[in-house]
């Protein structure tokens, strides 16, 4: 007789850990909005005036036209989209009050910001990936992430960005995630990999001992050792083919540049907790 698979169930306490840290990402956002700037009162208060008019369940209720593209551009099923959207609402409420168009203008390697009327913005974008996640990087991947999200290039994660990037980041095949992972650690969007963009992606991941008389050596030399495995047509560079070809004989290697997706089990959780 052939042993039991183990149940892919998860327990009742990692999805309790998941709800909390969702619950207190909206609750920090519930705060933001409370303390908003004083010309943005009259704002906050037609905001508040609608929600009470239109009540929750209108306001969070997600249209049969979008739950059915969104079945088809993603891997969601319609209970995953409904709640995928309530979380997003409940994002970006307090974003409606302002305009962004000035973040956008100043996000680093962002030009020309499509203006968009709501989203969610980069400090909770950055809140997200920390508190339901787990992912904790430094500043510059953790922008990188963001831009890559950020598909309009507005300086907000508009709603069809934020089913996008969720479906990269709970449902995607090994193909997908290659695109997505490259993308991010091509930090001037030409299309490759190179030997200065991955001294600056490790040197901030490697740890530095006191004892080293030039840290940087260190980190030059995991580049060099780095560029002979991945670029697989010797040009000096790792194109998005090489990487895709070194990551599928070495899966470990998806994330060489640092972290940018989510573990197995904070994805797992995270889809659990939508069936609720």
């Amino acid at each position: 007789m052939m042993p039991q698979k183990p149940s892919p169930r998860l327990s009742m306490r990692q999805g309790a850990i998941v709800l909390r840290g969702i619950a207190r990402l909206l609750n920090r956002v519930r705060v933001q909005r409370r303390s908003g700037a004083p010309n943005q009162s009259s704002k906050l208060k037609f905001i508040k005036n609608r929600e009470r008019r239109m009540g929750e369940k209108d306001i969070y209720k997600c249209s049969p036209k979008l739950i059915e593209r969104m079945k088809r551009e993603t891997q969601f099923n319609r209970t995953e989209i409904e709640a995928l959207y309530k979380i997003y609402k409940k994002l970006v409420t307090f974003n409606k009050a302002s305009s962004r168009l000035n973040t956008a203008s100043s996000t680093t390697g962002m030009t020309n910001p499509v203006p968009v009327s709501e989203g969610i913005d980069r400090s909770v974008f950055r809140e997200i990936l920390h508190n339901t996640f787990d992912i904790v990087t430094e500043n510059m991947l953790m922008d990188r992430i963001f831009c890559v999200w950020d598909r309009l290039n507005c300086g907000l994660i508009t709603l069809e960005s934020w089913f996008q990037g969720m479906s990269i980041f709970l449902k995607s095949e090994i193909s997908k995630q290659c695109e997505y992972c490259f993308a991010v650690y091509d930090l001037n969007g030409d299309g490759f990999v190179t030997k200065d963009e991955m001294f600056q992606l490790l040197k901030n991941c490697l740890i530095k001992f006191p004892q080293e008389e030039d840290p940087d050596e260190s980190v030059k030399d995991l580049v060099d050792i780095v560029i002979r495995k991945m670029d697989k047509d010797k040009d000096g560079k790792v194109s998005l083919h090489d990487y895709q070809i070194t990551v599928l004989s070495e899966p470990l290697l998806l994330e060489a540049f640092g972290r940018c997706l989510p573990s197995d089990m904070s994805k797992n959780t995270f889809l659990t907790t939508l069936k609720f």
